[in-house]
């Protein structure tokens, strides 16, 4: 048995949700740090609020990935986890920008991001459970595109709003302009309507066809297996998991005693978190107590060569992106445009420019989407990747040096191409090392390398900006562009032969 090859238009039936999923990202991306500006919030504590994030990412989707895993339905496996998902955002997506206080927007923030999450996460390994593997970057490409297009009207809405509709782009203070009330209730229906049509017009195949042709696969195309000693593996977790604990405990100390930005702490006791928690699951495991938790824990240790290999890769990349979602709108109102007065006219036309920024490198992702599996046929996914990656470092080094709006546009072309290599090339080089009963789990676990480095940005960059870089943002686009630079360069090293570790965790 394999999997049957998909039309053109199955694969775009399949990956049409992302447009919505996407629309309200997108919105959430260029909005979310005007919005609790506009709300009262410093500059220096922006990225703190936008924790909750990548926080959610981190929990939610190893979470929904292994349920996914586990379940079928009418439904099927992972449409109804999109179906809940986009319900949950569109509410949140109404409710975003009526926020009375920055507290309440921050904690819808935090419900918005966990609902997109459900949504997205069981996307990915959507196309590793429908695709044979010689479509699967072709799946992935069309993800992006979709991805691509979303993002370009869901960030251009707020400007569309003003410029086309005439709808005010300023307000009294505390206030959310109705450009981007309008924006976020629009981006609520789509979201719902797109992920509502992939949900009605796509199929799924049951588990047990799943395991038939994960069973050929082998046959055809056996993979290099290692058996893995149980008593070691579990020595392995358990100190692991106390070098995380001591490291986190020391940088804690460290911080509490030289009174450093008390938001430090929230990446170090993460750190105590987890390493406490693969201490637990040794000791589970050394008394071969077997449950979801200690499934999850463990194979979170074990995961193939070819996946820690691109984390570092995906650390580096999400890093400088989080740093472009979270800095670029002060960066471009007060290094380029010279304000940072809210209420003014300037920071708001400053301000609808960013979401014309984030629109054209959306665009660029989207055109480039279907051009990038091309180039990587002739050379290499890993080279593809690469040269993807230092176009979007050198675009986010070249904002500090332009000064108009043409020179902004031109900055974001190199980072939509990134941007498109991101969402797709990594997938595709993932998805072969993977077992097709943990797709789901794996594809979550995944998201670790893009919630991390989003967590690390948001504890650390607010500290340098205020302490090293006397408030000014931009050089946190600077710090981004050498991460993505740096996130090329580690491709070169990633190795997509398959192998396959066995345990006690099946």
């Amino acid at each position: 048995m394999q999997k049957r090859t998909l039309s053109f238009w199955e694969i775009w039936n399949m990956s049409f949700g992302f447009l919505g999923i996407q629309f309200g990202f997108a919105l959430q991306n260029a909005n979310t740090s005007r919005i609790f500006e506009t709300l009262g919030a410093n500059v220096e504590d922006i990225p703190i609020l936008w924790i909750a994030a990548p926080v959610t990412g981190l929990v939610v989707q190893p979470i929904i990935g292994y349920f996914s895993d586990r379940t079928w339905t009418k439904l099927g496996r992972r449409r109804p986890y999109f179906l809940i998902g986009a319900i949950l955002s569109s509410i949140a997506l109404f409710i975003m920008p009526n926020s009375p206080t920055l507290w309440v927007a921050a904690g819808t923030l935090w419900i918005m991001d966990a609902s997109i999450n459900i949504s997205m996460e069981p996307f990915r390994a959507f196309v590793g459970d429908n695709l044979p593997e010689r479509q699967r970057t072709l799946g992935f490409s069309m993800q992006s595109f979709f991805i691509g297009i979303g993002a370009v009207v869901g960030s251009a809405l707020p400007w569309v709003f003003t410029n086309w509709i005439g709808l005010s782009n300023t307000a009294p203070e505390g206030v959310i302009p109705d450009s981007v009330k309008w924006s976020f209730y629009v981006g609520g229906v789509v979201f719902f309507l797109a992920v509502l049509w992939t949900v009605i017009k796509s199929k799924e195949y049951s588990p047990a066809e799943l395991a038939a042709f994960e069973k050929r696969r082998l046959e055809i195309s056996p993979a290099k297996v290692d058996v893995l000693d149980k008593i070691k593996n579990i020595r392995t977790q358990l100190l692991s998991g106390l070098i995380m604990a001591v490291t986190g405990s020391v940088m804690s100390a460290v911080i509490y005693f030289n009174n450093l930005t008390k938001e430090l702490y929230i990446l170090f006791i993460g750190l105590i978190l987890i390493g406490l928690l693969f201490m637990i699951v040794s000791q589970l495991r050394s008394k071969d107590i077997r449950n979801g938790f200690t499934i999850i824990i463990t194979d979170m240790l074990n995961m193939p060569v070819t996946m820690k290999q691109l984390a570092w890769v995906q650390f580096f990349s999400w890093f400088a992106l989080f740093s472009m979602w979270i800095y670029t709108t002060q960066a471009v109102t007060g290094h380029v445009f010279g304000t940072r007065d809210t209420t003014s006219e300037l920071y708001n036309d400053a301000a609808d420019w960013v979401t014309i920024m984030f629109g054209v490198y959306n665009g660029v992702a989207a055109s480039v989407a279907f051009l990038l599996p091309v180039l990587a046929r002739r050379t290499s996914n890993k080279f593809t990747h690469m040269l993807a990656l230092v176009a979007g470092g050198l675009g986010l080094l070249s904002i500090y040096f332009v000064s108009d709006k043409i020179g902004l546009t031109m900055a974001m072309v190199g980072v939509g191409i990134a941007w498109a290599s991101i969402l797709s090339i990594p997938y595709a080089m993932l998805s072969g090392s993977l077992p097709s009963a943990k797709m789901g789990y794996y594809m979550g676990v995944f998201n670790f390398f893009i919630v991390i480095p989003q967590i690390v940005a948001a504890t650390i960059l607010g500290f340098l900006v205020k302490e090293y870089f006397n408030n000014e943002p931009i050089y946190a686009l600077i710090i981004g562009g050498f991460a993505f630079i740096i996130a090329g360069l580690l491709t070169l090293r990633v190795n997509t032969q398959r192998k396959i570790d066995i345990s006690e965790q099946k």
